[in-house]
């Protein structure tokens, strides 16, 4: 069991150890990724959850559940978007056992709430899980019609889950700093799948809403097309960042691991404008 006011480190260290307790089971392990555990929101949500008036069990089966729940949703995401009848047998099989896993992680957070009994708690979890799986429809749909809209969903992708926790505890000061700077990291990670791989699902969806006439072949725009899609992620970066670094003046107690690793993921950032600069 987690000691309550334990180092920062030290507890987030105990609680990545018990979710991947839940998580890393045997047989699913054989055929489906591993399952991530974003250690960026488990540090956000146990910061968050540092309040004087909740005891170790209670900040550990919050935060377990929130993780759990994360986590199921991030691995129903994994799931192919191909024809079914078109895959090798191998991979209809690994998509099976991800939807089950997925499933398998619901009904691991389920049964923590259905024990706990905090009602309120599972109707705010609940709208979460409602609104990050309406914006992740809007998004692989590409049901949006500019590149706000596309920006505001992700951001509501990344932060929804938080947000009602932010909202059932009434510390509403950490909302622009939380939304922002998991804004900022998903960002950098689509930009990162799309240097490693040439694709990503925000590039694919910023490609349809930016050049609507271009079909979905791999290679359908040019190096500079790619480019400027890049440029456009990095202005959104850029002026969450001021956000993000506003932010951190008006949030109380935020503690310095928090602060370090927020600081840690703005300084990665390479805009593509300075990369150019730096090649040429």
């Amino acid at each position: 069991m987690i000691k309550l006011r334990v180092d920062i480190r030290q507890k987030l260290s105990e609680m990545k150890e018990l979710v991947e307790r839940r998580v890393f089971h045997p047989y699913l392990l054989k055929f489906i990724q591993t399952p991530y555990i974003d250690e960026d929101k488990l540090l956000i949500l146990l910061s968050i959850l540092d309040l004087p008036e909740l005891s170790c069990s209670q900040i550990q089966n919050y935060a377990l559940t929130a993780m759990l729940i994360q986590i199921a949703l991030d691995t129903h995401e994994n799931v192919s978007n191909a024809p079914f009848f078109e895959e090798k047998k191998e991979s209809q099989t690994t998509r099976q056992l991800t939807v089950l896993a997925g499933d398998y992680y619901s009904g691991l957070y389920y049964m923590l709430l259905a024990e706990s009994a905090d009602i309120p708690m599972i109707k705010a979890l609940a709208n979460g899980i409602k609104e990050v799986n309406e914006h992740k429809i809007s998004v692989f749909q590409k049901e949006f019609d500019s590149i706000e809209n596309l920006m505001t969903s992700i951001k509501m992708i990344e932060s929804s889950l938080l947000k009602k926790i932010l909202d059932y505890f009434q510390v509403s000061a950490w909302d622009e700093l939380i939304t922002n700077i998991l804004f900022v990291n998903r960002l950098l990670k689509e930009k990162a799948e799309f240097a490693r791989s040439g694709r990503s699902m925000l590039i694919d969806a910023l490609k349809y809403v930016t050049f609507p006439k271009c079909d979905d072949r791999e290679n359908d725009l040019s190096n500079e097309q790619y480019s400027y899609l890049l440029i456009v992620c990095d202005r959104y970066i850029e002026y969450s960042k001021k956000l993000i670094e506003n932010s951190l003046k008006m949030v109380p107690h935020v503690n310095d691991f928090l602060k370090e690793r927020i600081l840690s993921i703005l300084n990665s950032h390479q805009p593509i404008v300075n990369t150019f600069v730096e090649e040429g």
